[in-house]
């Protein structure tokens, strides 16, 4: 069986050319990030798509509706499939992903304790808002800025600037909404996670390149 000279060099104690010990580390580090992310570009493209097509379908069906009175019973089973289907890739490929890392990679108690109370108080949000008397309280859109907002606050803590637009992002978009009516908010929160979703994709693709 026949080695290269720099195997043979390596296998006899020798050491690695300068240049050949940079290539290595360099494509070791590119595969740990691609192997290390949470939300691989694909999983994040096709959580796009799967919004678009759960929010954009409610659209078609609630913007005939005079008056506006919500999701119909047959958009109700289409909505809930789509959060079941995301929550469960999500989970499973960033479990996957995070298994035996330890460190600033995972969330600490506190801040997943900061994220659970954002989401558990926007139904108070929503209800303070209606009786407030804003058209935009039970608005889709509305739902996500607290939570947007949250997560973008725990990731600036992190020095995570990536995360931290993509909360802002999400925040920008339930602001929007407010303003597009009770059907266009549908749409606008299919489009604008969607949008939102693709740029992460696409930022964290061109970082695993770099």
């Amino acid at each position: 069986m026949s080695h290269t000279p720099d195997a043979a060099a390596a296998g006899n104690g020798g050491t690695f050319d300068p240049q050949q010990a940079a290539t290595m580390l360099d494509q070791a580090t590119r595969q740990a990030r691609r192997e290390f992310t949470p939300s691989p570009p694909w999983l994040l493209v096709t959580r796009g798509v799967l919004v678009l097509a759960a929010l954009g379908g409610i659209w078609l069906t609630v913007r005939g509706q005079h008056p506006y009175r919500g999701p119909t019973a047959a958009d109700i089973p289409v909505l809930a499939g789509f959060v079941v289907i995301n929550f469960f890739a999500t989970v499973t490929v960033r479990e996957r992903a995070m298994s035996g890392v330890r460190g600033r990679s995972r969330l600490r108690p506190a801040e997943i304790a900061t994220l659970v109370a954002a989401v558990a108080v926007v139904p108070a949000v929503m209800v303070a808002l209606h009786a407030a008397g804003a058209s935009f309280a039970w608005y889709p859109t509305t739902v996500m800025v607290v939570p947007g907002l949250a997560w973008a606050g725990i990731s600036a803590a992190r020095r995570q600037w990536q995360p931290c637009g993509v909360g802002l992002a999400v925040a920008l978009v339930g602001v929007v909404g407010a303003f597009a009516g009770s059907a266009g908010s549908w749409l606008v929160a299919g489009v604008g996670l969607c949008l939102v979703l693709v740029g992460d994709a696409a930022t964290t693709a061109w970082r695993q390149r770099a």
